[in-house]
C-alpha cells in the first residue's frame, strides 16, 4: 500500500486542486460565452430570434467531442485529455476574437463547444479518478466549483466587453483559460489504465461488444437519461426564469434576473455541502433527499402569485438539483465493465444531446399552456428521478465501482490515499 499523505494534504491534495481549478476554469468559459452570444450573432447578422442557430453549433460541438475524448481517457487517461481540450479552449477563444469572415466564426463556435464539452468529460473523469484515490466524494464541491466559475465568467464578462471591447474580453478570457492550464497542469491526477485497451485488428466485432458490455451499456444509457432530466430542470430556470418572472407574475425587468440569480447562488451553495451529506446517507439517499426540496420548489414556483413566493420556490430548487447532476456523473464514473471515461462520455453525450431540444420543447409548451403546467411536469420527472435512483448506488465508492488493483495502481500513481 502506498503511503498516507501527511495530514496537512488529506484533504486538499495537488490533485483535488487541480480538478477542482478545472472545473473552475470549464464554468468561466461558458460563463464569459454568456454575454458575448447577441454581439457575436450581430456579427453573424443574426437577430435575437435566430441566435439558437450559434447556440445549436456550439451544442453540435460539444457532443461531437465527448466519445472522442471519452475514447481518449479510455487509453490514456483523464490527464492529457483535460489539457488537450483546455488548449483547444484557449485556442478557439482567439479564432473567435480574430475571425475576419462569419464563415470561420461559426467554425470558431463549433471548435469553442468541443473545447468546452471534451473538457466537461475529462474533468468529470479526472474527479472521480480523484475520489478513488482519496476514497472520498469531492465531485459535488467540483460542480460547486463549476457554479462559481460560472457566475464569476458571467458576471466579469459583461463590465470587461464595456471596457475592452468583445475581441479584448474574449483574448483576455483565453490568457485565463492558459494560465489555468499552466497552475493545474503538473498536478492532475496520473490515471493512466494499467493495461490498454486492445488494438483495432485484434478488437472484436462491433456486435460481440455490445453483447459482452450490454449491461454496462445500459446502466451508462440510462444514468445519462438521468443527468439529461436534471439538465433539463437547470436548463428551464437559465433559459426561462425571467420571462416566467416578467410574463406571468408581471414583475420589472431589473428584478427579471432574481430567480436565476436566487437558483444559482443556491445551487452553488449547496454543492459544497454535497460530498459531506453524500458520505454520511450514500448517493441514493442523498439524491431522493435533495429531489424532496426540488419537488417543493416546483409546487411552489406553479402556485407562485408573487416575487417574494417564486424567489422561494427558485431558492428550494436550486438546493434540490444541487447534487443531482454531480452524483449522476459519479455513478457513471463507477459503472463497472467498461474502460474509464467510456461510460461518462455516454453519460454526458446523452445529458447535452437533450439540451440542445428541451428548451425550445419548453417554450412551445409554455406558450401553449403556462408555466404552471411546466413546472407540474418537471415534478414528474423528479418523481421518475427519484424513483430511478437506485441506478446511482454506484457513485459510493463501495468497491463495485472499480476493481481494487486498478484503484491500488491509481493511489500508487497520484501518491494518495484516505488517511486514518
Amino acid at each position: 500500500m502506498p503511503p498516507a499523505l501527511p495530514s496537512s494534504q488529506s484533504f486538499w491534495p495537488k490533485s483535488r486542486f487541480a480538478v477542482s481549478l478545472a472545473f473552475f476554469v470549464n464554468g468561466f468559459a461558458l460563463g464569459s460565452w454568456t454575454p458575448e452570444v447577441p454581439i457575436i450573432g450581430a456579427s453573424l447578422g443574426l437577430s435575437p430570434a435566430t441566435y439558437g442557430f450559434m447556440i445549436l453549433v456550439f451544442g453540435l460541438g460539444a457532443v461531437a467531442a465527448m466519445p472522442i475524448i471519452g475514447t481518449m481517457i479510455a487509453r490514456l487517461g483523464s490527464r492529457p485529455a483535460l489539457i488537450l481540450t483546455q488548449l483547444l479552449l484557449a485556442a478557439s477563444l482567439l479564432a473567435l476574437a480574430l475571425s475576419p469572415l462569419p464563415a470561420l466564426s461559426v467554425a470558431a463556435i463549433f471548435f469553442f463547444g468541443m473545447g468546452l464539452g471534451g473538457m466537461d468529460v475529462a474533468i468529470n473523469a479526472s474527479a472521480v479518478s480523484v475520489e478513488r484515490a482519496l476514497d472520498r466524494a469531492i465531485m459535488s464541491s467540483c460542480h460547486g466549483f463549476w457554479s462559481l466559475g460560472a457566475l464569476a465568467g458571467a458576471g466579469a464578462g459583461g463590465l470587461l466587453i464595456d471596457a475592452v471591447g468583445s475581441l479584448g474580453h474574449l483574448a483576455i478570457v483565453a490568457v485565463l483559460v492558459l494560465l489555468g492550464l499552466a497552475l493545474l497542469a503538473p498536478r492532475l491526477i496520473d490515471d493512466r489504465p494499467a493495461f490498454r485497451p486492445k488494438t483495432d485488428a485484434a478488437r472484436p466485432p462491433l456486435a460481440s461488444l455490445l453483447r459482452e458490455h450490454r449491461t454496462p451499456l445500459l446502466l451508462s444509457v440510462a444514468i445519462g437519461v438521468i443527468a439529461l432530466a436534471g439538465f433539463v430542470q437547470e436548463g428551464v430556470v437559465i433559459d426561462w426564469s425571467a420571462v416566467f418572472l416578467r410574463d406571468e407574475l408581471a414583475v420589472s425587468v431589473a428584478a427579471s434576473g432574481f430567480g436565476f440569480a436566487a437558483f444559482s447562488f443556491t445551487m452553488a451553495f449547496f454543492r459544497f455541502f454535497g460530498d459531506g451529506i453524500r458520505e454520511r446517507f450514500g448517493a441514493v439517499r442523498t439524491v431522493r433527499l435533495s429531489l424532496g426540496f426540488a419537488l417543493a420548489g416546483l409546487l411552489v414556483l406553479a402556485l407562485a402569485q408573487g416575487l417574494g413566493t417564486a424567489l422561494f420556490g427558485f431558492f428550494l430548487l436550486g438546493i434540490g438539483l444541487s447534487n443531482v447532476v454531480p452524483i449522476a456523473f459519479s455513478a457513471a464514473g463507477n459503472v463497472r465493465g467498461l474502460a474509464d471515461g467510456t461510460s461518462i462520455s455516454i453519460a454526458s453525450a446523452i445529458a447535452y444531446s437533450g439540451g440542445l431540444v428541451a428548451p425550445a420543447a419548453v417554450g412551445l409548451v409554455a406558450a401553449a399552456y403556462g408555466f404552471a403546467t411546466v413546472f407540474m411536469a418537471l415534478a414528474v420527472i423528479c418523481t421518475a428521478i427519484a424513483i430511478c435512483a437506485n441506478l446511482l448506488k454506484g457513485a459510493d465508492r463501495d468497491g463495485t465501482g472499480v476493481d481494487a488493483a486498478t484503484a491500488n495502481g491509481m493511489g500508487a500513481a497520484s501518491g494518495e490515499r484516505k488517511t486514518g
